[in-house]
């Protein structure tokens, strides 16, 4: 079997591995393509908080499954999958208050532990969310989705809002259709041309500047220190920011100015409970990730040609397609 580590920053390596051996509650899934997250991009770069090398990446992800013990779950061989990659403690303090995406002890895959990027992989079943009407690559992308998702959801906006989403990669791009999901008229900022002109095409205000506008509602998907800051600025009286990206550093603001908006502040990690209710929306095509994905590799190019992607100014998603000469 093929697999993929990042021994350290800009060094993948390829590997034989032998098959993995599933545990009690595990199945044995077939990875058939593999969604590239910015954490994968910051990884190979040296970025990414919380990380250690060397890992396998590959979080997010449309698999088979090849082998799969008895459940309550419906789920069979055979059955396309993705993979809700969250591994958190059930006992812990945030899992028992209903909020396992910030277990104290959570690991995420192909962050904190080994993740997908290989042919044949492991999961707990509970981790395991089925479609028999999505594709492979719509299943690897229903985890970015999530994150956005979260957020809207954390933000409680509703029909008729206002809302600025600052940044639009595929993370902010899923808190804009969720926003717009809830009814909430929207507006993107980045200062990519192609981001902004990818935007636009879908019929989505998409500016390089607000001016002196403001907002009921501000997500920043950046993860720049120096966008968080200057988001509050875009924040009308009484509106909610929620912070969707993470820097390691610290990040301060006008307390008066705080004050006096009332405003609320959210941080937005991962996503809780959603994976089912996304699927769901995808298939009605109330949620359309088809426009995103315009870059493609197979996993044994991953070592030659993934440092390329972070030089490509219009890649809005790539994929990795895992094929048979994987196994």
């Amino acid at each position: 079997m093929r697999q993929i580590i990042l021994n350290q920053p800009g060094d993948f390596e390829e590997q034989s591995a032998p098959s993995p051996s599933p545990g009690a509650d595990e199945a044995l899934v077939r990875v058939r393509s593999i969604g590239v997250c910015g954490t994968d991009l910051h990884a190979f770069a040296g970025r990414q908080p919380f990380f250690e090398y060397p890992r396998i990446l590959g979080h997010e992800l449309g698999v088979e499954i090849l082998e799969i013990p008895e459940n309550d779950r419906g789920l069979a061989v055979g059955d396309s999958c993705c993979v809700e990659p969250y591994i958190n403690n059930p006992e812990s303090h945030a899992s028992k208050l209903g909020r396992p995406n910030c277990c104290e002890e959570l690991q995420v895959m192909g962050v904190h532990v080994d993740g997908g990027m290989r042919g044949l992989f492991h999961v707990p079943v509970r981790l395991l969310h089925k479609s028999e009407k999505l594709s492979y690559d719509q299943l690897a992308l229903v985890e970015t989705l999530g994150i956005g998702q979260h957020a809207v959801e954390r933000s409680g906006i509703g029909e008729g809002a206002h809302a600025l989403v600052i940044g639009a990669g595929p993370i902010g791009l899923g808190a804009m259709q969720f926003a717009q999901a809830e009814g909430a008229q929207v507006t993107v900022l980045d200062i990519s041309p192609e981001r902004l002109a990818f935007v636009g095409n879908l019929g989505v205000e998409a500016v390089d500047s607000v001016g002196d506008r403001v907002f009921d509602y501000v997500f920043d998907a950046t993860g720049s220190k120096g966008s968080m800051e200057k988001s509050f600025d875009y924040c009308a009286h009484g509106a909610t920011l929620v912070f969707i990206g993470l820097v390691l550093d610290h990040i301060s603001f006008h307390d008066p100015s705080f004050h006096r908006k009332e405003l609320t502040l959210k941080s937005s990690r991962n996503s809780a409970h959603a994976f089912p209710k996304i699927i769901r929306m995808i298939e009605e095509g109330r949620i359309d990730t088809g426009p995103w994905v315009n870059h493609r590799m197979k996993l044994e190019q991953v070592p030659s040609d993934f440092q390329e992607l972070g030089k490509k100014p219009d890649l809005v998603k790539a994929v990795i397609e895992v094929g048979d000469e994987d196994l």
